[in-house]
C-alpha cells in the first residue's frame, strides 16, 4: 500500500493544555486505521487539526507525497478529506437532501439543483447500504439515521480519507455491523479511513492498524493481527485494567419508583409509550434495553418531568409525581444522568463549577433567600473535582474546553454527587472510552450498595448484563418483558429486542 498521509510532529495547546505534543501517524492508502485512546488523549484534536477546524501550534501535514496547508474544512474536502463528527453538523429543521446541499455550488447557478442531488444521493444509499430518504427533514430522523446523513455528506465529495470519529456510539449492533461492511467495501475500492472509537472489540473486527494516543502524545502503533484487546487497553490507559466488575449481592428495600400503564406521544405527535409499568426497589439497578428508537427517550423524558403523559401515572418514594417539573422532582430526591450531555446535561459556555451545582443552586447550603454562598459552592465543586475525577485546570473553567469524558464525569458530578435517592442514568458511558466506562460502572455499582434506585436505559448490551439485576427490554414503546438478569441470556434478551414478548417466548419453549 502507498502512503496517503503522513502527519509529522503535530502541536496543539488550548489555554492550561497541551493537548497534542509532537504526535507523527501516517495512513496507507486502502486501510482503516484505528485511533486510540482515553477521552482527553488528544484523538478529536489531532483530526480537527487535520480537517482545517483547529491550526496545529506546529508541525505540518504531507498528503500524496506533499506538504499542505489546510486552512479550514473546505481546504480539507478539496483535498479529499471528510470527517463524520461525534456530535453531528446537521441543519435539523432541513432535509436530508437540503443539508446535503449546503455550500455546494449548484448547476443551474442561483437556482438550487436538489433533484440531481437526490438522484446521487439515492445511488449512494443504495450502493453502499445506507437507507436514508432525502427528502426526509433531519430532526424527525432517528439519531442513527442521522449517522448515515453524516457519511453519505462527505461520501458525496469524492473524498481519499473519511474520518470517523465515534461513529457506532449512536447504532445497533446490526447497524454497526452494516456500517463495517460498508467500511470495507469502501476500503476495497481505495479509499482510507480513520476510525476514531473507544471500543476495543470493533477495533479488533474492523482495523487494519491501531494507533494509540495517551496524553497528547502517540504511544505506537501496531498491526491489528498482532495484538489484542487486553493489551490495547493497557496501551491506552498505562496501566493494567480490570474488566471484571465486582457486585456485591442485591439487597433491595422499599419500592422508590413506580409506573402503571404509562403512555406518551413522541415530537410528532405518534403515540411513544404504551402500557408501561414497573417497580425499582432501594438498591437495585433496572436496566432498560431495546434497539434505539423504541421509546426510551420518551421515557426517560416522561420519569424526568420533561414531558407530559398522556395516560398512567408514576410515582416517587409513594407520592403520585406524574405532573411534577424536573426542580420539583430533583428536590424530591429524583438525580438524572441525560442521554445527550450537550443537548441536556451541561451547559457548554458555563464553568464546571457553575454546572456542578446548576440543579442545586436554589437550595441550601448553595443558597439562602436568594443569596448564593460562594463557599460552600466552591467547597462543593472542589470536592466532586476530587471524587469524579474531572481533569480540568480549575472549578472555573468552562467545561466547552473539557474533553467528551470530563464533560461526562462533570454530570457525574452533577448527578451524584447531592446523593439521590433515584436515579435515571441514560446511556451513562455514551461515548467514553474503556477506562472511563469502568470507573462510571464502578460508581453505580457503589450507589446501588448505598441504596440509590436506579434506572439504567443503555443501548449497549454487555454493559445491561454487567451492571443490571433486572432487565426489561422496550419494543415499539412497550415492555416486552421484565426478567432477572441471572436467568436470561443475550438470545433471549435479542429475541425481546425484535419484538417477541417474554410470554410468547415461553410459550414456544414449554
Amino acid at each position: 500500500m502507498a502512503e496517503l498521509l503522513r502527519i509529522e510532529n503535530i502541536t496543539r495547546t488550548f489555554p492550561g493544555v497541551l493537548a497534542n505534543e509532537n504526535v507523527s501517524i501516517d495512513v496507507q492508502g486502502g486501510e482503516i486505521l484505528a485511533l486510540l485512546g482515553e477521552n482527553g488523549a488528544g484523538k478529536t484534536t489531532l483530526m480537527n487539526c487535520l480537517y482545517g477546524l483547529l491550526k496545529p501550534d506546529s508541525g505540518r501535514f504531507i498528503w500524496k507525497g506533499n506538504p499542505v496547508e489546510i486552512p479550514d474544512s473546505h481546504a480539507a474536502v478539496g483535498l479529499g478529506i471528510g470527517m463524520v463528527h461525534q456530535h453531528f453538523m446537521l441543519v435539523p429543521v432541513l432535509s436530508v437532501v437540503e443539508n446535503v446541499s449546503l455550500g455546494r455550488p449548484s448547476t443551474r447557478g442561483m437556482l438550487l439543483d436538489l433533484d440531481v442531488i437526490e438522484e446521487r444521493l439515492t445511488n449512494l444509499s443504495q450502493e453502499y447500504g445506507l437507507e436514508v430518504s432525502p427528502r426526509d427533514i433531519i430532526w424527525h430522523l432517528p439519531v442513527g439515521v442521522q449517522q448515515r446523513v453524516e457519511i453519505l455528506k462527505a461520501l458525496y465529495s469524492n473524498i481519499d480519507l473519511l474520518i470517523l470519529d465515534e461513529p457506532t456510539a449512536v447504532l445497533t449492533p446490526k447497524e454497526v455491523q452494516d456500517l463495517f461492511k460498508v467500511l470495507k467495501r469502501l476500503t476495497a475500492d481505495g479509499m482510507s479511513i480513520i476510525l476514531i472509537t473507544h471500543k476495543l472489540e470493533e477495533v479488533m473486527a474492523v482495523s487494519d492498524r491501531v494507533t494509540v494516543l495517551r496524553d497528547g502524545q502517540a504511544i505506537g502503533t501496531v498491526n491489528t493481527a498482532e495484538t489484542d484487546a487486553h493489551a490495547l487497553a493497557c496501551m491506552m490507559v498505562g496501566r493494567e485494567i480490570v474488566f471484571d466488575v465486582q457486585k456485591p449481592p442485591i439487597n433491595k428495600g422499599k419500592v422508590m419508583l413506580s409506573a402503571k400503564n404509562m403512555g406518551t406521544d413522541n415530537d410528532r405527535g405518534l403515540p411513544a409509550l404504551s402500557g408501561i409499568s414497573f417497580q425499582l426497589q432501594e438498591g437495585e439497578i433496572l436496566g432498560i434495553a431495546g434497539v434505539d428508537g423504541n421509546g426510551q427517550r420518551e421515557l426517560e423524558d416522561v420519569l424526568c418531568g420533561l414531558r407530559p403523559l398522556t395516560c398512567g401515572e408514576f410515582h416517587l418514594n409513594g407520592k403520585e409525581v406524574s405532573q411534577l417539573n424536573p426542580a420539583q422532582l430533583h428536590e424530591m430526591g429524583l438525580a438524572h444522568i441525560a442521554s445527550d450531555r450537550h443537548d441536556r446535561a451541561v451547559a457548554l459556555r458555563m464553568t464546571v463549577k457553575e454546572n456542578l451545582i446548576a440543579n442545586h443552586i436554589g437550595f441550601e447550603p448553595f443558597s439562602r433567600r436568594g443569596v448564593m454562598n460562594h463557599s460552600e459552592i466552591d467547597f462543593f465543586a472542589d470536592c466532586a473535582i476530587d471524587e469524579f475525577n474531572i481533569q480540568t485546570p480549575t472549578s472555573t473553567t468552562m467545561v466547552s474546553s473539557l474533553s467528551g469524558g470530563n464533560q461526562q464525569r462533570v454530570v457525574l458530578g452533577s448527578a451524584l454527587g447531592h446523593d439521590p435517592k433515584v436515579l435515571i442514568a441514560a446511556q451513562p458511558t455514551r461515548g467514553l472510552d474503556v477506562g472511563v466506562t469502568m470507573q462510571v460502572y464502578e460508581r453505580l455499582i457503589k450507589e446501588r450498595s448505598e441504596g440509590t434506585a436506579i434506572l439504567l436505559i443503555s443501548t449497549e448490551l454487555q454493559e445491561i448484563f454487567r451492571i443490571s439485576d433486572r432487565i426489561a427490554v422496550m419494543y415499539r414503546g412497550e415492555f416486552m418483558g421484565i426478567v432477572e438478569t441471572s436467568q436470561t441470556n443475550i438470545n433471549e434478551i435479542g429475541l425481546m429486542m425484535a419484538g417477541i414478548r417474554l410470554e410468547s417466548m415461553e410459550k414456544t419453549t414449554a
